[in-house]
């Protein structure tokens, strides 16, 4: 079974949609209990880090689906689910008292660094829409990637976001906007966060959902 954490900010259903039709036994919720004994998490992405945070901490998701990645249960963070993956975001946080303060909210911090804002303007001072909005190329840097499995560089993906992860050895896929930023991540053998959405993706999307699902049965 496949928990769709719901943390009460946002439509999970298309989610919940896109893993059926890939194969997936699959239920949307919010109780921590049930996500503790699933074989899977998939956390998607609508709304504010720091709001997003802050319901999983109240719902006590943060520390079950903490818990479960270090099982190694396998687990699909999706946008904003991939940028819940790292310790800090700086989305919707307050702003700090002086520069030797943080407020940023806490993150799952199974990956290490700082969610933050994208850049609008390149290396070559260049303007770029922010939010990216729209299906962009992802290039694939590891090709070991299971999650990746049939998935090759240049393939497009439906993305709308304005904060990127941070950089680091764990990313197994790359786009680029204004900036180069990690679109697929991978902790350990069965965690993965993706920065576009599979379910808005078309054929792509679900190759990559059914891929998880594959994950899942395998483990």
């Amino acid at each position: 079974m496949i928990a769709v954490v719901d943390y009460h900010k946002g439509n999970l259903k298309s989610v919940a949609r896109g893993l059926a039709a890939a194969g997936g036994e699959v239920l949307v919720t919010d109780d921590a209990a049930v996500i503790a004994t699933a074989d899977a998490v998939v956390l998607p992405g609508v709304g504010a880090f720091a709001d997003a945070s802050t319901s999983m901490r109240e719902l006590g998701q943060m520390d079950v689906v903490r818990a479960r990645i270090a099982a190694g249960a396998p687990f699909l963070g999706i946008c904003l689910g991939q940028h819940l993956m790292f310790e800090e975001g700086v989305e919707g946080a307050p702003e700090a008292d002086d520069e030797a303060s943080s407020h940023n909210a806490p993150g799952l911090a199974v990956l290490p660094g700082v969610v933050a804002k994208m850049p609008s303007v390149d290396t070559a001072g260049r303007l770029h829409k922010v939010p990216h909005v729209g299906w962009n190329t992802v290039e694939v840097a590891d090709p070991s990637c299971p999650l990746l499995e049939g998935i090759v560089s240049g393939t497009y993906f439906y993305f709308t976001h304005s904060y990127v992860a941070p950089s680091g050895l764990f990313v197994a896929a790359e786009t680029t906007h204004s900036a180069p930023f990690p679109s697929v991540v991978q902790y350990g053998q069965a965690a993965f966060g993706v920065q576009f959405h599979p379910e808005k993706s078309s054929d792509a999307g679900a190759a990559l959902l059914r891929n998880f699902v594959d994950i899942v049965k395998g483990a």
